[in-house]
């Protein structure tokens, strides 16, 4: 089985966002740190990427929650929410 690009970019996105949740379950990276919030953003958005090839409604919509949830998370760690 060949991997294109895409599903290489997904499975890359996966592994980081399950990376991110073990090293917070670990205690090495609280969920309050940006780097958190930014780790799930990149996550999402490779896992995005992989379904132009592999269409998924269902993996569309939670990856999208997943995005904006971690895009307020770097708000919220940037002051941006609180200056507002």
């Amino acid at each position: 089985m060949a991997l294109d690009f895409l599903t290489v970019a997904g499975l890359g996105g996966s592994m980081l966002i399950v990376l991110a949740y073990f090293a917070n379950q670990q205690g090495w990276l609280s969920a309050e740190n940006w780097r958190y919030s930014l780790a799930n953003l990149a996550g999402a958005v490779l896992i995005l990427a992989s379904l132009i090839t592999a269409w998924n409604l269902p993996g569309f919509i939670i990856e999208c929650f997943w995005a904006l949830i971690s895009v307020y998370g770097l708000l919220k760690h940037s002051g941006w929410l609180k200056r507002r």
